[in-house]
């Protein structure tokens, strides 16, 4: 018996207990989001302390940060790289997602698959259509024509991303018999979850970089909210697996770091050039 065989049960059992205490688990997330957001926004301030109170040269700043983000875009990668070299039928992850999707179906009330029908539409590709075109309208507005022309092509390219991966992998969705809402289309990674974290992140982003202090520990975790909620709605809707949620948070957040470094490249060049 290998490994993964091994520890199937275990897994096969967290999944079941998972779906059980369903609710619970979505609030614990929820928090353990909340203190990642919390505990990033506390490095990110006293950075901005520390740079604004010390005569220090922009360029230790933009190696430290490209360094993080590519860090974190390198590791998200590796992260969505072992989730897919675990898809097939027949595999540990496909045995656990398809658990927990059956015991999802019998243990989540009606009211609870409504409630997250409702805000699983915080993802979708309307949406966040739409969203893109505000926030960039209000960018050009107030003079930030690089962060609108970075964010445009943060969802832009999540965009075209998505769908190539789905192709890519062809993995099919779970078998849906649910009144709530319908999805069609390839499952891995999910589209709702990665455009959520690009999106969302983003909008985290240029709160950072543009909201005063007081504003900006609400708007992380406000985005850290959305993002945990769009990708458990569809697990709880049943039209994704757990794994493609994880996958979808994983490409996004990928991608989302690249472009943030990107992105803040330019603006350190352009400031430069001032």
């Amino acid at each position: 018996m290998n490994f993964e065989a091994a520890r199937l049960p275990q897994l096969a059992q967290l999944a079941l207990w998972a779906a059980e205490h369903a609710l619970p688990a979505f609030f614990l997330l929820l928090a353990l989001a909340w203190g990642a957001s919390w505990a990033g926004w506390c490095v990110w301030r006293r950075a901005q302390v520390r740079r604004h109170t010390r005569a220090v040269s922009h360029r230790p700043s933009i190696a430290w940060r490209v360094a993080v983000g590519l860090v974190i875009s390198l590791g998200s990668a590796a992260v969505f790289a072992a989730l897919a070299l675990q898809l097939g039928a027949g595999t540990g992850l496909s045995q656990v997602d398809q658990a927990l999707t059956d015991a999802l179906r019998a243990s989540v009330a009606p009211w609870t698959q409504q409630l997250f029908a409702v805000l699983t539409h915080l993802g979708d590709p309307a949406t966040l259509t739409l969203l893109g075109l505000g926030i960039a309208l209000v960018l050009v507005m107030h003079g930030q024509r690089a962060m609108a022309l970075g964010w445009v092509l943060a969802l832009a390219g999540n965009g075209l991303l998505n769908p190539t991966l789905k192709q890519v992998f062809g993995r099919a969705r779970p078998l849906q018999a649910q009144q709530f809402v319908q999805a069609t289309g390839l499952s891995f990674p999910s589209g709702h979850s990665s455009g959520a974290v690009v999106a969302y992140g983003m909008l985290a982003y240029l709160a950072l970089k543009l909201l005063a202090p007081r504003w900006q520990l609400p708007a992380l975790l406000a985005a850290a909210s959305l993002v945990v909620t769009v990708g458990a709605s569809r697990v709880f809707l049943r039209v994704h697996f757990s794994s493609d949620v994880l996958a979808g948070f994983a490409s996004g957040a990928a991608w989302l770091a690249l472009c943030i470094t990107a992105l803040e490249l330019v603006l350190w060049w352009r400031a430069g050039r001032s």
